[in-house]
C-alpha cells in the first residue's frame, strides 16, 4: 500500500528531492537576509527558483512562498509597523493588481528591469525626494505601480524597500513597514493566477514547507537586526539595494540585446 505523504507526494513532479532540498534551505536563508538586511532575500530567491522551476511556475509560487514569509513578518514585528503608510499603499494594491490583471500582458522585461533599478539608485544615493512624495498620494502612487509590475516581473520589492527606508530610519519599523506593504502586494496574486489558470494545488506542499522554512530565517533574522544599529543597518540596507539595482540593470541590458 502506497504511502498517502511520500515525499513524490509533497514534492512538484518538475522538481527532484535534491533541487527541493537546497530551495527550502535557501527560503531560510534568504528570510533571514531579508530580516536582518530589511531586503534582498526576496530577490535572491526568485534567482535561485527561477534556476531550475518551470518559467510558468515562478512568479505565482514566488509570490505565494513571498506572502507567506511576509505575513509572519509583519506578524512578528508588527507593533512598530506604520500603519498610516500601510492606509495609503492598501488602495494602490488594488488598483495596481486589478489593472494588471485586466491587461496581463507580457510587456518588455528590460523596460522594468531598467525603470526600477535606476529608481532604487536615485532613492539610495540620489537627492532627497520632497516631503510630498512620502504622504498618502505618494504612497497609493508607488504601491500601484509596483503591484501592477509585479504581476509581470515579481522584483519590485527593492523599490518598495528603497521607498519606505526614505520614510523611516528606525531599523525596526522600516522592516515591519516594508513586510507589512509586500504582504498587501503579493495577495493579490493567488486570485490573479488562479483565474489565469495556474493549479496551485500541485505546488501547495511545497509552498507550505518553503514558507516554514522562511518563518524560522525570519526569527534568526530579527536576532541578527537587533545587535545593529539603525547607521549600520542604513548603510548596509543601502549596500544591499544598489547591489540588486545593479544585477536589475545587468538583466535589462542581456534582455534588451546589448550585450
Amino acid at each position: 500500500m502506497e504511502i498517502a505523504l511520500a515525499p513524490s507526494h509533497l514534492i512538484p513532479e518538475s522538481l527532484s528531492l535534491s533541487v527541493a532540498l537546497f530551495l527550502l534551505a535557501s527560503s531560510t536563508i534568504t528570510s533571514l537576509i531579508t530580516a536582518s538586511l530589511g531586503a534582498g532575500g526576496g530577490v535572491l530567491l526568485l534567482v535561485l527558483m527561477a534556476t531550475w522551476m518551470p518559467p510558468a511556475a515562478i512568479i505565482p509560487v514566488h509570490g505565494m512562498i513571498q506572502l507567506g514569509s511576509n505575513v509572519g513578518r509583519a506578524a512578528l514585528t508588527w507593533r512598530h509597523v506604520d500603519w498610516r503608510v500601510i492606509a495609503a499603499f492598501l488602495p494602490g494594491v488594488i488598483v495596481g493588481a486589478a489593472l494588471g490583471a485586466w491587461l496581463l500582458v507580457n510587456l518588455p522585461a528590460h523596460v522594468w528591469q531598467l525603470t526600477i533599478a535606476l529608481f532604487v539608485l536615485y532613492l539610495c544615493w540620489g537627492p532627497a525626494l520632497p516631503k510630498g512624495a512620502f504622504g498618502p498620494p505618494g504612497v497609493f502612487l508607488a504601491s500601484a505601480l509596483t503591484s501592477f509590475v509585479s504581476l509581470f516581473v515579481g522584483a519590485t520589492g527593492p523599490l518598495v524597500a528603497a521607498f519606505i527606508k526614505q520614510i523611516h530610519v528606525d531599523r525596526f519599523r522600516t522592516v515591519a513597514t516594508f513586510a507589512t506593504a509586500m504582504t498587501l502586494q503579493h495577495a493579490p496574486k493567488a486570485l490573479v493566477f488562479g483565474l489565469a489558470g495556474f493549479v496551485f494545488l500541485e505546488w501547495l506542499p511545497f509552498i507550505l514547507a518553503m514558507i516554514a522554512c522562511g518563518f524560522v530565517g525570519t526569527l534568526l533574522g530579527l536576532h541578527v537586526l537587533k545587535s545593529l544599529s539603525n547607521r549600520w543597518f542604513s548603510l548596509t540596507f543601502n549596500l544591499v539595494l544598489t547591489a540588486l539595482a545593479i544585477r536589475l540593470l545587468w538583466q535589462a541590458s542581456v534582455s534588451a540585446g546589448w550585450w
